[in-house]
């Protein structure tokens, strides 16, 4: 409130400041236009000027300063801006220059007006056109052309402030966040203090870089906050791409930054190296006036002018948990040890944070009654999950994870082996960070299994088991949309997947793993150097990963024997035995499905494996369903004929054995 009143009272004698010192061309007009005798032009007295009892001067004194202009120039100003502001100035200047129609001063009308003109202050050059302070009417004389003051000036001049129009379009206002990580806070000041001991104007060029982009906008907008600057934000991708216009956007930008500072943040974030703006980029780092901040994903060379890179990296394990704490500070049910299972699951930056602490703090309030910690714990989770739900498009689908273990039919070491690679994942964060064993070696972090067997054993059911067990999203990964025939898309791809799966741990689901991770061939052309980089690639990006890796494949032999030794675990899935089919019949059917007389004893004597169980399991239900009964042995003796045609196998004597068909 009181900073508002101090402004108004700023405005307000700027106001009387800058109405006092049109009087004196509202006398020049008077005599020019034969409004005043010689006499009384003899005692007139201009009134002197009010002094603005505030640590910020008149807005006309400041804009004078900044674009040095002359007493004459200053002149011409006021001519432009009194005929705008007051009507008899407006009429005066019609009068003047003998005519009812013409109200707009011209160079001409400055030149008989105030003393001490010259011829120069019309040229493009000098501040008033250079500067766009005035424009001139087209298709006149220049010494009779219309001048008219740009509607941004003519505002400043009247105390208000804000960003030019043809501007407005492209550059948006980056505000400060509550609060950052200490790492961004760090390289924030470093920012501050180097701006700061830079000698003369030239302020050093600053690139951020990494895929932080929420993170890069909040330390612009906190270096914006300690240094005083308004920060404002340029999409490179939005780029004019005209040399006209590119150079125009850079003038009107050096204009708003002599008129109210500020510093550009151009966001290179969504352009790779062959995009079409990067020249635009180019001239933007070489020409832009006043402080800039680029931000990219990686660290580029843009141009030939120096710049001076900051990694900007996800808040650490040890931050994430502290900004957790703090925005759930008033949530006192809220245990740490949960908010510590979310830190070692989810990689958050800050205002992921903030917006999760916020939905978890509005569904607590709603509730009437306290929350168990169970029902806290999910409602956190849920809201983590959902948050960080990866955008991978057509190169991986999410899978609906509902199977549970007693949905697997599996010899008790592969079931064993399972679970223990469920408590990898759980314990990761114990057992890397906690105690240690991440900061001996950066290699053979990451937790990936190998699923071996024949179609149809459970391997993709067995990856619903995990991701259920640990509350995290599946995505299987499309090995045909990933592997592309032009050099560098496959890693792009892959860079994409583990990237946007990198925040919430996910599972990822390598089908046939084979196809990607095949053998790394011998040199003999460009082609086989870059599928082997690929391959490399591939090791480089597992090994890193957060998250759960899991291939499967019924090719073992095929795969390449780096991927083999860096693979933590590998689950053999035999073709399931006679009491391992009964168990799988026994649990292939949904509770409300209605059933009578089956004899699991009997279907399990089916030599089948427990993809084509469902697939029978689920076309026998759609009989049943036809017929209105419930599913019977008939039925799915029916259903197994067609699968068996399917499979171009034909069923022997000893599966039928004891069937009453």
């Amino acid at each position: 409130m009181q900073t508002s009143s101090i402004q108004k009272s700023w405005q307000e004698a700027n106001k009387d400041y800058l109405l006092a010192c049109l009087e004196p061309v509202r006398v020049a007009l008077r005599r020019a236009s034969g409004r005043m005798t010689e006499e009384a032009s003899a005692l007139e007295v201009v009134p002197e000027l009010p002094a603005l009892e505030h640590e910020h001067q008149a807005a006309l004194e400041t804009l004078c300063a900044v674009f040095a202009l002359s007493p004459f120039e200053r002149s011409i100003l006021l001519l432009c801006a009194g005929v705008e502001l007051d009507s008899e100035l407006a009429h005066l200047c019609a009068t003047a220059q003998e005519s009812t129609q013409i109200v707009a001063p011209t160079f001409s009308l400055a030149l008989t007006l105030f003393s001490a003109s010259y011829w120069f202050a019309f040229s493009p050059v000098a501040p008033l056109r250079f500067w766009r302070i005035i424009e001139l009417e087209k298709g006149q004389l220049l010494l009779f052309s219309a001048l008219r003051l740009d509607e941004r000036i003519l505002h400043y001049l009247a105390g208000l402030t804000y960003l030019d129009r043809r501007l407005a379009n492209l550059f948006q206002p980056l505000t400060a966040t509550s609060s950052l990580a200490y790492s961004h806070q760090a390289i924030a000041n470093e920012i501050v203090a180097t701006w700061a001991a830079a000698e003369g104007n030239s302020l050093p060029r600053i690139e951020l870089y990494g895929s932080e982009t929420a993170s890069e906008r909040n330390i612009a907008a906190l270096v914006g906050s300690l240094t005083g600057q308004r920060v404002l934000l340029l999409q490179a991708a939005g780029l004019p791409t005209g040399a006209v216009e590119l150079e125009e956007m850079l003038h009107l930008w050096e204009r708003e930054v002599l008129l109210d500072g500020g510093i550009l943040f151009l966001d290179c974030q969504s352009l790779d190296q062959g995009h079409v703006a990067n020249d635009a980029i180019t001239r933007v780092i070489e020409g832009c006036a006043g402080a800039l901040i680029i931000a990219s994903r990686e660290l580029r060379h843009w141009s030939q002018s120096a710049l001076l890179a900051f990694e900007v990296r996800k808040p650490a394990s040890d931050e994430q948990l502290v900004i957790w704490q703090t925005m759930l500070s008033r949530q006192p049910v809220v245990p740490v040890s949960l908010l510590r299972k979310v830190v070692a699951h989810f990689s958050l930056d800050q205002t992921a944070i903030h917006a999760i602490s916020a939905n978890v703090r509005g569904h607590l309030a709603l509730s009437e009654q306290a929350q168990l910690p169970e029902q806290i714990e999910t409602v956190l989770w849920d809201t983590c999950r959902s948050q960080v739900r990866p955008h991978l498009g057509n190169l991986a689908r999410r899978i609906a994870a509902n199977a549970t273990w007693e949905d697997l039919a599996l010899p008790e070491m592969q079931c064993n082996l399972l679970r223990m690679i469920a408590m990898h994942v759980r314990q990761r964060e114990q057992v890397y960070e906690t105690w240690g064993f991440a900061s001996q070696t950066s290699r053979g972090l990451g937790i990936s299994a190998l699923f071996v067997g024949g179609s149809g054993t459970g391997k993709t059911m067995a990856a619903e088991v995990l991701a259920n067990e640990l509350h995290l999203d599946l995505y299987r990964i499309d090995g045909s949309a990933v592997v592309s025939k032009y050099i560098g898309e496959t890693e792009k791809h892959l860079q994409q997947i583990f990237d946007a799966a990198e925040e919430g741990s996910a599972l990822l689901l390598f089908d046939e793993a084979d196809a990607l991770f095949g053998k790394r061939s011998e040199v003999k052309d460009s082609h086989d150097r870059y599928a082997n980089l690929e391959i490399s690639y591939l090791l480089q990006r597992m090994e890193a990963y957060r998250g759960l890796v899991l291939l499967t494949t019924n090719m073992k032999d095929a795969l390449d024997t780096a991927f083999l030794r860096r693979i933590r675990f590998t689950v053999q899935f035999p073709f399931p035995d006679a009491a391992q089919r009964a168990a799988i019949w026994q649990h292939v059917f949904p509770p409300a499905v209605p059933v009578e007389h089956l004899d699991t004893t009997k279907l399990a004597q089916l030599n089948i494996a427990g993809g084509n169980i469902r697939n029978i399991a689920l076309n026998a239900a759609f009989l049943a369903a036809d017929a209105g009964e419930p599913v019977r042995m008939h039925d799915l003796f029916r259903a197994a004929r067609h699968e068996y045609a399917k499979l171009e196998k034909t069923m022997t004597s000893a599966e039928l054995e004891g069937w009453d068909i």
